[in-house]
């Protein structure tokens, strides 16, 4: 596994994976921020709730904040981690200068 190498320093294999993006519970790349957010934001949603208003509207707060981010997650994942804005319809770009 480990070698010499020329300058005395061992060299180990180094695993560099296969150049695809993060994924966990198949949320991928930087959608695992934004459920983080989405979650972390439920839990203070339902803890403001529930100080404020009691447990049933926490509980409220708790499920639409976490199934507003996880639609919200869903939708833009299926565009891709890279989406770019897309203008549709027919552009006339015309010269302001005469030559």
């Amino acid at each position: 596994m480990a070698e010499n190498a020329d300058n005395g320093y061992t060299a180990y294999p180094v695993f560099k994976g296969l150049q695809k993006p993060l994924e966990f519970l198949g949320i991928q790349g930087r959608y695992i921020y934004w459920a983080a957010g989405a979650a972390g934001g439920a839990i203070v949603g339902f803890i403001i709730g529930y100080c404020v208003l009691g447990f049933l509207a926490g509980l409220v707060a708790l499920v639409m904040a976490v199934s507003t981010g996880a639609g919200l997650i869903m939708v833009k994942q299926r565009k891709g981690l890279h989406t770019k804005k897309t203008d549709k319809g027919i552009f006339v770009y015309t010269c302001s200068k005469k030559i």
